[in-house]
């Protein structure tokens, strides 16, 4: 978050999001306000003072939370975007009735609401979030200021060849305006997305079939970018590796 606190997210039905010390000098607080589903990534927009969040099922939604006072997420209201079936054009949001989804999962209380196929990674820069979603292997775009969607990568917008890009899971941004989207599976590879759509691998990870590529992050002055193989060359769930890339990067 820009209050350099951390968001953890529950991949469980009525998952909560945890928000978590860096530093582990303080114990992670629990943030209901944010909804109860199964929650995968979420990215803070200062510009207009939402967090966006995505949900992990074949039929999920794409949510917003506005912090009653921005900065702290005790409190707010939950939104869940509503649109056709079409892959772009405006959306509106509609509030979440009852984001503890006590009676009703939070993604069937709202009618009209977009249904995404397996919500994964999201990322917020330059007043776009980015998020993917790993059942049509998509990347989208949400405009906050236009208020409409669009696809940023789509298998059938590949001419020539087979689709680069496979198992869309975490993606973030480069100063230059270059998305990288890390695969779960796949190639084992994460790939950028130019903002003239061309999409490339960038690096391959070998010898980890096993595992996925997690959390690609780049450090503040984009010199470095850093992301994890969650089960490394062992497959266990203790075998993870965290790597370090030194640019310089495009742009």
């Amino acid at each position: 978050t820009p209050w350099k606190t951390w968001l953890s997210c529950e991949e469980v039905t009525r998952g909560y999001v945890y928000e978590t010390d860096p530093w582990g000098v303080n114990a992670a607080v629990r943030r209901p306000a944010m909804g109860r589903f199964k929650h995968e990534a979420a990215a803070a927009d200062p510009d207009h003072g939402y967090v966006y969040l995505t949900e992990d099922e074949s039929d999920g939604r794409f949510y917003r939370f506005r912090p009653t006072t921005w900065g702290n997420l005790s409190s707010g209201t939950l939104q869940v975007l509503v649109a056709g079936t079409g892959t772009s054009g405006p959306v509106s949001w509609a509030n979440v009735p009852d984001p503890a989804a006590s009676a009703t999962q939070t993604r069937h209380q709202v009618s009209g609401a977009k249904v995404f196929n397996g919500g994964e990674g999201c990322f917020y820069a330059a007043g776009t979030c980015w998020f993917t979603t790993k059942g049509d292997n998509r990347v989208w775009a949400y405009d906050a200021a236009a208020s409409s969607i669009s696809l940023a990568y789509d298998d059938s917008l590949v001419t020539g060849g087979s689709a680069p890009l496979t198992g869309v899971d975490n993606v973030t941004r480069s100063g230059s305006g270059d998305l990288y989207v890390a695969e779960d599976g796949g190639n084992m590879e994460i790939c950028l997305i130019t903002p003239d759509d061309t999409v490339a691998p960038f690096l391959r990870i070998t010898g980890q079939s096993g595992s996925e590529i997690t959390g690609p992050a780049f450090s503040p002055d984009g010199s470095r970018l850093y992301f994890s193989s969650q089960r490394g060359t062992s497959g266990s769930s203790s075998g993870g590796i965290t790597y370090e890339v030194k640019g310089p990067f495009r742009g």
